[in-house]
């Protein structure tokens, strides 16, 4: 069974063909109907959401699906019945699971004992659709699509601020995975973790892209063709004077900006302007972070169709005669890398 639970889930080539799918979909919304019937996805929210609650949710309406949103808190699973039960339970009743909690091994445990497609909504290892949404905002607003999907190997993508948090994780493997040059600036103490630098530098290795970690945001920033930052207060944190003292220099400003080579913006939302970007960024010319938010929406439809195309494939053990191409079953246990070269890693929590 096939699971999307870090962004090395995928193949570099079954990555590019998500993205693709998802240029077709931004242009036709209707295009493919996985969940004809309806069928149903469970959608779980551990955690507070807008864009990913309302992109998946109106993702699968446009599937022809229907969404079971469950806040966790309200259910058994929040007062504390295994995991293991309510993935078999959930696995009888829905098509798909989408979960948006904080302990990605508890994702991981849920892909364990499912017998659907289960999808990472954010955790503190990573967010894998975050990224492919930013991939496609990429392609739309620079690239264009090639016929295996968008051109963004050897691009330069830059990050700046927490780069131990979930964000920074998966744009290092993601935009290992997709050949890019990815580049992280962060404060000492904030550097990704060893592990993550080894996983996305593995990947990057076959993919002719490269990964830079350093404590300067200018250096990161010279010549990249993508700077991102996400927010430095992080969901179940408070605002805190160290953080803000520690990751103040890696602000987002104009001058960082000019120092790209016609750099896009991108930011997952909410952000805070006047803490990890200005104001004059954010609603500047240079941003795309409307459009990123939007390809949340084509990016997950895309990702679903994929992942359920893959479903029936695995059942029928026929190939799957939809738009979309797709590769074998997976056969790998959950949270192992689809990348043949990438080490396993648990990753560090966000701030």
């Amino acid at each position: 069974m096939r699971h999307m639970l870090m962004d090395d889930s995928l193949t570099s080539a079954e990555q590019n063909q998500v993205l693709h799918l998802a240029a077709q979909m931004r242009e036709d919304r209707f295009l493919r109907r996985p969940f004809e019937g309806p069928k149903t996805v469970a959608l779980l929210f551990d955690l507070p959401s807008t864009r990913t609650r309302v992109s998946f949710a109106t993702g699968v309406a446009e599937l022809g699906g229907h969404s079971l949103v469950i806040d966790t808190g309200a259910s058994q699973l929040g007062r504390g019945e295994p995991i293991a039960d309510t993935a078999r339970i959930l696995s009888r009743m829905n098509h798909m699971i989408v979960w948006r909690t904080s302990g990605h091994e508890r994702l991981v445990e849920m892909a364990e004992h499912a017998s659907v497609p289960v999808i990472n909504a954010l955790t503190d290892a990573g967010h894998p659709c975050q990224i492919l949404a930013d991939f496609a905002t990429i392609a739309q607003r620079r690239d264009g699509l090639e016929e295996s999907g968008p051109a963004l190997a050897g691009r330069t993508l830059a990050y700046c601020g927490d780069g131990a948090n979930n964000m920074a994780a998966s744009y290092l493997i993601g935009g290992a995975l997709a050949g890019m040059h990815v580049r992280v600036a962060a404060p000492a103490g904030w550097a990704p973790s060893a592990e993550t630098v080894q996983r996305a530098s593995a990947i990057a290795a076959e993919t002719g892209g490269s990964v830079t970690v350093t404590g300067d945001p200018r250096e990161a920033c010279l010549g990249a063709q993508v700077i991102a930052t996400d927010t430095w207060v992080s969901m179940g944190t408070e605002k805190d004077e160290r953080i803000e003292r520690a990751l103040r220099p890696y602000e987002v400003t104009e001058e960082l900006m000019a120092l790209g080579d016609d750099a896009l913006f991108l930011h997952c939302l909410p952000a805070y302007r006047g803490m990890e970007v200005a104001a004059s960024v954010i609603d500047g010319p240079a941003s795309a972070v409307w459009d990123e938010a939007e390809n949340r929406l084509h990016a997950q439809k895309a990702l679903m169709t994929f992942l359920a195309d893959a479903a029936s494939s695995s059942s029928t053990g026929q190939a799957s005669t939809g738009e979309a191409t797709i590769g074998p079953a997976d056969t790998r246990a959950p949270g192992d890398s689809a990348h043949p070269s990438a080490p396993t890693a648990t990753m560090e929590a966000a701030r």
